[in-house]
């Protein structure tokens, strides 16, 4: 069975629509790029609310509560299976000063030697066209739901 996972697409207007991003943590992203980054999610249980899940991810994964309504942008699903249930908040937040939980593995592999990583390890503000090519490519529908609702693409 797929796993369920929900989130929130923070976007600002300048001019035109920048959505943001973040960038997974740990060493087996580290030099990835293009297709790697993401909607600020995370995984839920069966029977717990979508909007409250992302609310939590969001703030788990940048360090900020969100408080601001958010609008319902439907689902997707990735190559894998996972079914993304996502949100659209308008807001602007300064990067630079996420700060996200972390996670722990074993690093380097079979070393016995545990280290953390932060779970997000960079987040930042992109155009729509720019976010399509760096976007995780089962996300990306949800920035053509996005455009369309806020009215414009960038």
């Amino acid at each position: 069975m797929p796993s369920n996972s929900a989130g929130i697409i923070a976007y600002r207007m300048r001019p035109d629509i920048e959505v943001l991003l973040v960038h997974p943590g740990g060493p087996f992203w580290r030099n990835k790029d293009l297709g790697a980054w993401s909607i600020p999610k995370g995984e839920y249980a069966d029977g717990e609310d979508a909007e409250t899940a992302a609310r939590r991810e969001f703030a788990e994964e940048l360090g900020l509560a969100l408080t601001v309504p958010l609008v319902a942008l439907g689902q997707v699903r990735q190559r894998g299976g996972k079914i993304v249930t996502a949100f659209a908040a308008e807001i602007d937040i300064d990067t630079l000063s996420i700060r996200s939980n972390t996670f722990q593995i074993e690093w380097p592999p079979r070393s016995g030697k545990r280290q953390d990583f932060p779970e997000v390890d960079r987040a930042d503000f992109f155009a729509l066209d720019e976010a399509g090519k760096k976007i995780n490519e089962g996300q990306r529908p949800l920035l053509d739901r996005l455009a369309q609702l806020v009215g414009g693409h960038g």
